[in-house]
């Protein structure tokens, strides 16, 4: 049998209740070097500080035939933690479980918040960019942090979007060096901070508390429909991707939360703000002040956070994460360039919507020479249109060419993590 206890955030373990009978016919004791140096480790038991799982892993199957192995862990060790680890090597009938209150609770708790409602993301053995993607999209995210990923990375990470955030740190849970400190992004980054910081929350001051009871735990569910009519966004001349284009886009882009989708020449912001309702984090490029502005006003009017950046691509690329996928929806003779740029730095996919056939070559030779495999369509659509009499006559629609490079699935970072 192996007992798996919750330490409770880094509370000092001795004489709590989970412990009196948690040694008894115990072999090998396994946990992070806090908890081992915590408990009192009875002599002849033999320690494995949790580094690398495998190995700690192959050890625990020797000291199983001996009797009991105890593995210690942060609170609740099925949240994010070790338990799906052994539950998958060993099965979950040869599981002892004896948890504790989750770090997520009890820093909600300390911010005074529900939590029913959040989006909770582990950066912990994990790349920082899913995290920082979540953080941006939502109003209410908690970041289990890690080596490399704390408060000061996630907050240099946001400080500058133009995003409203603060940042909610709370370390030593529970214990008598706790504390929790609200900052905002660029305070969080100025800082150093020790280790372990266990959780850092995530709010927009103005929209931390969910307007509505909550059915369902998380953040919100997508909405059902997208590809939403022009005349949902504010836009100039009917600069505005149409709804039959923009849903073939986003189909190719497929946005969703944990990424970081690009909209290069937004004029409206219209595929940035469905990519973003989607759940994905958005930034639109828009080189005119005035399409800036109509950018803001849309994400504001669909009640999502779009970074906008005025200026012109590729130029200011150079200053943006990079992202998962990109639109490209304008360009003008920059056009070859801008694909260029977009396609090197794209994680998945580049998306490219043109009128001109004679640009048409130059986007697919910039997308091949990315390696991306490159395919599209020339998509021709009739509206039906009222005429006098009630009758109803098919109204053309400019055809628009939709091409698109993708290259093959990147590797998901750090699967193999866990938080100890």
């Amino acid at each position: 049998m192996i007992t798996v206890v919750g330490t409770g955030t880094d509370a000092v373990v001795r004489g709590e209740a989970a412990w009196e009978t948690a040694w008894e016919d115990v072999s090998l004791v396994v946990g992070a070097r806090r908890h081992l140096d915590a408990a009192v480790v009875p002599p002849g038991v033999q320690r494995v500080v949790l580094g690398p799982l495998a190995p700690a892993l192959d050890a625990i199957e020797k000291h199983l035939v001996r009797g009991r192995v105890l593995v210690l862990a942060s609170g609740d060790p099925g949240f994010f933690g070790i338990v799906r680890a052994l539950a998958e090597r060993f099965g979950p009938r040869r599981l002892d479980i004896r948890p504790c209150m989750p770090s997520v609770a009890v820093a909600f708790a300390r911010a005074g918040l529900p939590w029913d409602d959040a989006a909770v993301v582990s950066a912990h053995g994990r790349a920082l960019r899913t995290a920082v993607n979540v953080c941006r999209a939502r109003p209410k995210t908690a970041v289990l942090t890690g080596p490399g990923a704390g408060p000061a990375e996630l907050g240099a990470a946001l400080a500058g979007t133009g995003i409203e955030r603060t940042l909610v740190v709370a370390a030593a849970l529970g214990g008598p060096a706790e504390s929790v400190e609200r900052l905002s992004p660029a305070e969080a980054a100025a800082r150093d901070w020790p280790d372990p910081v266990s959780v850092v929350l995530c709010l927009d001051p103005a929209r931390a508390l969910a307007p509505a009871q909550r059915t369902l735990a998380g953040p919100p569910a997508p909405p059902a429909g997208w590809a939403l009519p022009e005349g949902d966004f504010a836009h100039r001349d009917s600069m505005v991707t149409k709804y039959e284009v923009r849903a073939l886009a986003l189909a190719r882009l497929g946005p969703r939360l944990g990424e970081l989708i690009w909209d290069i020449g937004a004029g409206s912001g219209s595929v940035a703000v469905e990519c973003a309702r989607l759940g994905a984090a958005a930034i639109a490029v828009e080189q005119t002040a005035d399409g800036a502005g109509r950018c803001r006003a849309n994400a504001a009017a669909h009640g999502v956070d779009v970074q906008t950046v005025h200026g012109a691509a590729p130029t200011v690329l150079d200053q943006l994460p990079d992202p998962d996928a990109v639109f490209i929806g304008g360009g003008g003779r920059e056009l070859p360039a801008i694909v260029t740029a977009c396609a090197r730095r794209a994680r998945r996919t580049v998306v490219v919507t043109l009128a001109a056939l004679d640009r048409v070559p130059g986007v697919r030779a910039a997308l091949a020479a990315a390696d991306l495999t490159v395919d599209g369509v020339l998509l021709h659509s009739s509206r039906l249109a009222p005429l006098p009499g009630e009758v109803t006559r098919l109204a053309a629609t400019n055809p628009v060419f939709v091409l698109w490079g993708t290259r093959g699935k990147p590797p998901e970072p750090g699967v193999e993590g866990v938080t100890p």
